[in-house]
């Protein structure tokens, strides 16, 4: 099928030259027609961005044609700046989390539900072969009910970006944690209530070491999320406890830049036999993640073009976007701001 038209608004945000890196390898999914940076700050392009003509953000909108747009401006731009894709009716990947408030997100999200316009946060997690493997544990019942999901995304940051991270409330949980709260969304739906414990580590201003605790009716959780921690990316990690067995995903991914080539491996413990997998405990290879975005974004061009439904929901999206809020301390759970 002729490829998705596509163009890029920012380079603010961490993960957008990673993006534009994974959208030009694709080629039979997408055509690059473009990106927008207006913000001076941003205006030195990186290599990703070699030979793709820079444009105003009105420009690029114009293009004839233009199907889709990654927006990867800086974080506090992301929301405002997909409002006005959307009232194009572009299809988009927004990458994360959606703002610090929950209004003008709900704008976005209800929308791009009025016009049926797909929508992708940009959660790089969603589309990993080892949480995905923990998922079919789920699906399959071997690991039971669900009774504690014990998940940390943590790092080591310097000064000059803990003094950008200073600028959100939130800290390490809004930024970071809201990864594991969308897989926690995921597996149990929404959750009876939040509590957020913010803490720093130093008198800078900035909340680096968070975790929030959610309460289920049958099941807690616990999501820590720290830039204080040393070596922290290889620590990372996914624990799903169930009444007949345990799926532990450590680390999430092999830290490399984003491009990954070693196996990941989920350390499976089961109470009773499954059709696959017998009783005890297994060290399961899911393979290779050759790219952290590539099979997010191929999932998006098969989203837009029909081919499937979009396994995140607009509702989905509205949920995680309240549950990383009230984790974050930004409000008391059941409340909106």
């Amino acid at each position: 099928m002729r490829p998705i038209r596509i163009g890029q608004v920012g380079i603010g945000h961490a993960h957008a030259s990673a993006k534009m890196e994974t959208l030009r390898a694709l080629p039979q999914y997408y055509e690059v027609v473009g990106y927008a940076e207006e913000d001076a700050p941003y205006r030195r392009s990186t290599d990703a961005y070699d030979g793709i003509e820079r444009l105003t953000e009105d420009e690029l909108l114009n293009i004839p044609g233009l199907e889709a747009v990654a927006v990867e401006t800086n974080m506090p731009q992301l929301v405002r700046t997909a409002m006005r894709c959307m009232e194009r009716g572009l299809h988009m990947h927004l990458d994360k989390p959606g703002g610090e408030a929950m209004e003008p997100f709900r704008r976005l999200i209800d929308g791009c539900r009025k016009r049926a316009l797909a929508i992708q946060l940009g959660y790089m997690y969603r589309n990993n072969p080892a949480i995905n493997f923990c998922f079919r544990a789920l699906r399959e019942g071997w690991l039971g009910d669900v009774f504690q999901i014990d998940a940390i995304m943590s790092r080591f940051d310097d000064d000059p970006y803990r003094r950008f991270m200073a600028d959100y409330p939130g800290g390490a949980m809004y930024i970071f944690g809201s990864h594991l709260i969308d897989l926690v969304i995921a597996m149990l739906g929404r959750p009876g209530n939040v509590v957020s414990f913010q803490k720093a580590t130093r008198d800078d201003g900035f909340n680096d070491n968070g975790l929030a605790v959610l309460e289920y009716p049958r099941a807690t959780v616990t999501i820590r999320s720290s830039v204080a921690e040393v070596d922290g990316m290889k620590h990372r990690r996914l624990v799903v406890c169930g009444t007949k067995g345990t799926a532990e995903v450590c680390p999430l991914e092999h830290p490399a830049d984003g491009y990954h080539r070693d196996p990941l491996h989920v350390r499976l413990t089961l109470r009773e036999d499954t059709p696959e997998y017998p009783a005890g405990t297994h060290i399961v290879d899911v393979g290779v993640m050759n790219g952290r975005y590539d099979a997010q974004l191929i999932e998006l061009a098969r989203v837009i073009r029909g081919d499937i439904e979009n396994p995140y929901s607009y509702d989905h999206e509205l949920l995680v976007q309240e549950t990383t809020l009230a984790a974050a301390g930004y409000t008391a759970w059941g409340q909106t701001a």
